[in-house]
């Protein structure tokens, strides 16, 4: 991520870090540069640019791996059990798909390159929608949509057994408990921290399937989001919508004047496990950080990370980025010995889910490094006071 990126002169859209990138990329971007400049100012969504690029990807096959894109054969498009609204919705991507690679690809080539279940465009777009994943840096913030048709097959489990980390486009599937032989190994859909009946309609919505695992089943830490009296949390939960407007606007003074006065409101009326609490203080640390407000953040951050902890009993990476961004704000404000158990809390957490080569741990042990670092020179400056 930089100010200043290199934009593509043809179709205006794709963008480099420098010409080194720009070369390497056109040998995969060259088709798609002419399938995009075809429908310019139009811009076709990551759905349709992912589903032409599978279709590029199969037509050259020793420029991809395109025995796994053939496992999209394996995947279902549930077109079946889809309504007529979705379907509709799905009808004009599929159109979209069609008037984007008319320039550069005959039906002919698409009928002998794909799979017969993808050669209509409305069954392909089907099955990327259904499942593509979203791929994310580190820190969880979205970068993109990509297919993994190996990872597709996965089944989704509300506290699964496994979760799923980039490193680049690269997916790295991670156990974060002990799997006994032949069970099945589950990874999470969606994000696991709403109320059961969310999480069943957002399953049943994009995915086409009742969740029945344990913790829907059970419903047992809804009592938990939703703790506390109803009518006292109940604005929270109405304002919610309209502050994730102002954040999706980056109007950062607003969403934290919003924030701020909607939690002083409440106080400690609303404890701190309520989900529209908890989702409203995140929003309030985020707001903090990009106004340069720290210790503002760092009050809010510290109030979440026993919340993450009963949310997250297992490893998880949401929990793992949070204790690390608590972490560096403490550090930054030279609280030096409570960044560092903080940032031994993190990684726990972080070597399991990310992996002990991933430059999100790299990155952890080297502030560990730091703090231990700034702890020996404060000690000994104190020694040598003494002895003076």
């Amino acid at each position: 991520r930089q100010e200043n990126l290199l934009r593509c002169s043809q179709c205006k859209m794709a963008r480099y870090c420098n010409t080194t990138c720009q070369k390497q990329a056109w040998l995969g971007h060259k088709r798609e540069c002419k399938c995009l400049k075809s429908l310019l100012p139009r811009i076709p969504t990551d759905s349709v640019r992912l589903a032409a690029r599978i279709i590029f990807g199969l037509l050259n096959p020793s420029q991809s791996r395109s025995e796994e894109l053939f496992t999209l054969e394996d995947h279902e498009s549930h077109l079946s059990s889809m309504s007529e609204q979705k379907k509709q919705g799905l009808s004009q991507l599929a159109s979209m798909l069609e008037l984007y690679l008319q320039q550069e690809v005959s039906d002919l080539e698409v009928t002998s390159a794909l799979p017969p279940s993808c050669q209509e465009p409305l069954s392909l777009i089907a099955k990327v929608t259904c499942n593509c994943f979203t791929i994310s840096d580190g820190e969880l913030q979205e970068i993109g949509v990509g297919l993994y048709p190996s990872l597709s097959l996965l089944n989704h489990g509300c506290r699964p057994n496994c979760v799923m980390v980039f490193v680049g486009t690269k997916l790295h599937l991670r156990a974060v408990r002990d799997i006994n032989p032949e069970e099945e190994l589950t990874i999470s859909y969606i994000e696991t921290l709403s109320l059961t009946e969310d999480r069943r309609r957002q399953l049943e919505d994009q995915y086409h399937f009742t969740c029945h695992c344990q913790l829907c089943d059970s419903q047992e830490k809804d009592g938990l989001m939703l703790s506390g009296n109803e009518s006292t949390w109940c604005p929270l939960k109405e304002a919610l919508p309209r502050l994730e407007g102002l954040k999706a606007e980056s109007d950062w003074p607003a969403l934290l004047e919003n924030c701020s006065q909607l939690l002083s409101t409440v106080g400690d009326d609303v404890p701190d496990e309520n989900l529209y609490k908890l989702k409203m203080t995140d929003m309030a640390i985020d707001a903090s950080i990009h106004l340069g407000h720290w210790e503002e953040a760092l009050g809010y951050g510290e109030k979440t990370l026993p919340v993450y902890r009963q949310y997250y009993p297992d490893p998880h990476p949401v929990h793992g980025v949070q204790l690390m961004r608590v972490g560096k704000l403490q550090h930054y404000l030279e609280h030096i010995e409570d960044a560092l158990d903080t940032f031994k809390q993190a990684f726990k957490i972080i070597k399991l889910t990310h992996g002990v080569d991933h430059p999100m741990t790299t990155d952890l042990l080297m502030k560990m490094e730091e703090c231990r670092s700034e702890l020996d020179q404060k000690s000994s400056s104190c020694l040598r006071i003494e002895e003076n």
